[in-house]
């Protein structure tokens, strides 16, 4: 049944006039408890996706494999949610958000569950991937609740702020996950965690509503967008949004933002850190965490002073710029002390906080029918960096290990561990040049 909530006073409503006319605009309290659940999904989904970067040991020695294979324990989730981004683009305006959602949890549970009970490799790279593709919906979901329940100048903002509840998520991933792993062990853990994830999927199913007029309200989304998309028609779209200039550039320059975070903090950041500066794994997660609290801060931030300036370009820009010197500094300055390395970690995780801009960028610079399709592009470019920066910097690893073996784990010094982050560098400065080639939109709908 839709959910109908008592219609409250003017306060409770929001704030700027809906797209359709004759009805009213949906209550605040309604639009919000409906992207809670939305960001409820994707603060799980990242948890999952960033788990294994406190549990690399464990993981090594329990499916006993080297850098490589860690790389695609954890990379072929990445495979598998850049996959089904395009069907996704597809899915989200012709299913909704309802039914993904639900089934999305169901499928993202199954695979956890996999994940933590197997034994065998090869088992848990499957149980990974389809943890990977159910949780591809998500970020989708979450941006095409917000422009059917929220007036559109609050897009960006509602972004940030999704990307916020996502960093949470990779927090959780860290010191209390690897603190929970301490007491509990790695595989208890991880079960329990796909328990929660029932639990979203049900949530979902009980509250969620793809539009406002489900629930007898009028809707904000434009009228190209209200409809359900025919499915030929979004396939369409894919090709079309090629056809316009800063989606290119805005694709490869994601995974010059994404990709190195995520590569870092959700992998190599705690084996890196205990090789530079001998730290246990429970401080060198609280180092990553650092970094992850900046880049959640960052992004809503980034989302919000964009929308006042009316500028897109500038704050992207800088942010390219920012973040390049300082993965830069952060690998390679001699004699660097611990805590400058987190001053400068923190400083370069924040300026990656702009890569939220590529969402409202990209979807601005092509049709307005096309939004679905543009989200999913730039995502799969989010998410390309750190599918191709996890493995292949374990395969450089591997190419630098000098043969050192401790309790029955590869360990790897920190001449390998530069070599190899020498992809983080490499790929966020070809972001860098891509990002001078955009065009500005001026926050307003080019095509």
């Amino acid at each position: 049944m839709p959910v109908h909530p008592q219609r409250g006073s003017a306060s409770d409503t929001n704030d700027s006039l809906p797209a359709s006319t004759g009805k009213k605009s949906p209550p605040l309290r309604l639009a919000w408890l409906i992207w809670g659940i939305g960001a409820l999904f994707y603060l799980s989904g990242y948890y999952l996706r960033v788990s294994p970067a406190v549990m690399t040991t464990e993981l090594m020695r329990s499916f006993q494999t080297n850098a490589a294979g860690l790389g695609t324990l954890s990379g072929i989730f990445f495979y598998l949610y850049v996959i089904m981004q395009v069907p996704t683009g597809v899915l989200v305006d012709s299913w909704g958000p309802r039914k993904l959602l639900t089934w999305a949890g169901l499928l993202a549970a199954a695979g956890t569950f996999l994940f933590g009970a197997t034994s065998n490799f090869d088992l848990a790279c499957l149980g990974r991937a389809i943890v990977g593709g159910a949780t591809a919906v998500e970020w989708l979901v979450l941006l095409k609740i917000g422009a059917h329940w929220f007036p559109r100048r609050r897009f960006s903002a509602l972004a940030g702020l999704g990307l916020f509840f996502g960093n949470i998520g990779a927090l959780t991933a860290q010191v209390p996950l690897r603190l929970m792993i301490v007491h509990f062990g790695w595989r208890g853990v991880i079960v329990v965690s796909g328990a929660a994830v029932l639990v979203f999927a049900g949530l979902a199913w009980a509250f969620v509503r793809d539009d406002p007029s489900d629930a007898g309200y009028a809707t904000f989304a434009a009228a190209e967008q209200a409809g359900k998309t025919k499915a030929a028609e979004l396939w369409k779209g894919f090709a079309r949004i090629f056809g316009y200039r800063n989606t290119w550039l805005i694709f490869f320059a994601q995974g010059g933002f994404v990709g190195p975070m995520i590569a870092f903090t959700g992998l190599w950041a705690v084996p890196f850190l205990t090789a530079r500066f001998g730290l246990k794994p429970t401080t060198a997660a609280a180092v990553s965490s650092v970094m992850i609290i900046c880049w959640a801060v960052a992004s809503p931030i980034c989302g919000d002073l964009s929308d006042r300036i009316g500028r897109r370009k500038p704050i992207y820009l800088a942010g390219g710029f920012i973040s390049t010197v300082g993965w830069i500094v952060m690998f390679f300055a001699t004699g660097l002390s611990l805590t400058a390395f987190i001053v400068i970690a923190a400083i370069t995780s924040f300026s990656c906080g702009a890569v939220i801009l590529g969402f409202a960028y990209c979807r601005e610079s092509v049709p307005p029918q096309y939004s679905g399709a543009s989200n999913a592009t730039v995502n799969i470019g989010n998410m390309g960096g750190a599918a191709i920066l996890q493995p292949a910097i374990g395969w450089v690893l591997d190419k630098e290990w000098t043969g050192a073996v401790a309790n029955g784990v590869h360990t790897y010094g920190l001449h390998a561990y530069q070599m190899g982050l020498l992809l983080i560098v490499a790929w966020a400065a070809v972001a860098l040049v891509l990002l001078m080639f955009t065009k500005e939109t001026y926050c307003k709908q080019q095509a």
